[in-house]
């Protein structure tokens, strides 16, 4: 039975981290751990946190230091086999750990892709006995070769701690888009699961969501391409095409969102830099259509 290390992040979610918690505290999966970095809040989240007692590992920061940081630091006081993380804002379903341990179980990978599902305002409601009966995934022998979409996001993440020490953590210089880096850092990493159902995952829609701040994400964007033109991310000349193609479907989509939000300068910046990650992209999608995607697996939880 794998040990997790569930590393929750937060910085002023004081409306939100209760339910964070208790989606860890709630998982039947009995190995595992709940380490909390507080990252400096001053809305009283700490005093929130603090009640909690043994429960968690809380970590208090007296400087705010940003989610990439916060997250190396849990990282540090972990002692799982494998990082789930989750954001403060964001909510574990009831049968993620044990759905992951299953996978582990099955598949041995060193990163599991999971899948999410949105809501607003209010958590959801939903009772353990509704878990699902089945589980669909796709098995990789690397991230590189994943062939379906999938929506990064940290906390739906989760990987093995030796592989993730191996490319030293998060980059604590990127934020936001710190995920997609993350992601093209492990390209090469080793055996990927993605789960294509259940959602394991809860992500909650707010205003301070950072796919709001378009600007910024695209700047972010960019200095990830730019990384990767120089040569920056693990796999070698050989794997630069497929990089290349990863980094494409995120840059379209930032090109597009850039231009109906009106930063038309920003659009020419980001479509100058990225239109060969695009269209790399695009001959990835042609490949497959014809080509065929990887098969789906089922099994019963």
């Amino acid at each position: 039975m794998a040990l997790f290390s569930v590393i929750i992040t937060s910085h002023n979610q004081a409306h939100f981290i209760r339910d964070a918690i208790a989606s860890a505290v709630a998982q039947s999966h009995a190995n595992k751990e709940i380490i909390v970095v507080d990252d400096a809040s001053s809305d009283g989240s700490q005093r929130i946190l603090e009640e909690y007692g043994d429960t968690i590992r809380l970590i208090k920061l007296d400087r705010n230091v940003g989610a990439s940081r916060a997250r190396n630091i849990g990282i540090e006081a972990a002692t799982g086999d494998f990082l789930v993380f989750l954001d403060g804002d964001d909510i574990l379903l009831p049968w993620a750990l044990v759905l992951y341990n299953q996978v582990v179980d099955r598949a041995r990978p060193h990163i599991i892709l999971s899948t999410m599902r949105w809501f607003e305002g209010q958590a959801p409601d939903i009772r353990s006995d509704l878990a699902p009966n089945n589980v669909e995934v796709v098995a990789y022998e690397s991230l590189l070769e994943k062939d379906r979409p999938y929506r990064a996001s940290a906390s739906a993440l989760v990987i093995s701690r030796d592989v993730f020490a191996q490319v030293r953590g998060w980059t604590n210089e990127i934020f936001p888009m710190e995920d997609l880096d993350a992601l093209i850092k492990l390209l090469s990493s080793g055996r990927t699961v993605q789960i294509l159902a259940p959602a394991t995952v809860c992500y909650r829609i707010h205003s301070a969501n950072t796919v709001h701040q378009v600007a910024d994400c695209a700047g972010a964007l960019r200095q990830i391409i730019e990384k990767e033109k120089r040569r920056g991310y693990p796999g070698g000349q050989s794997n630069r095409g497929r990089r290349y193609a990863f980094l494409g479907g995120p840059a379209l989509f930032w090109v597009k969102k850039t231009y109906k939000y009106g930063l038309y300068s920003e659009t020419l910046r980001l479509l100058a830099l990225a239109w060969p990650m695009i269209f790399a992209a695009g001959l990835r999608r042609a490949t497959l259509s014809v080509r065929g995607r990887r098969a789906v697996q089922t099994f019963a939880l």
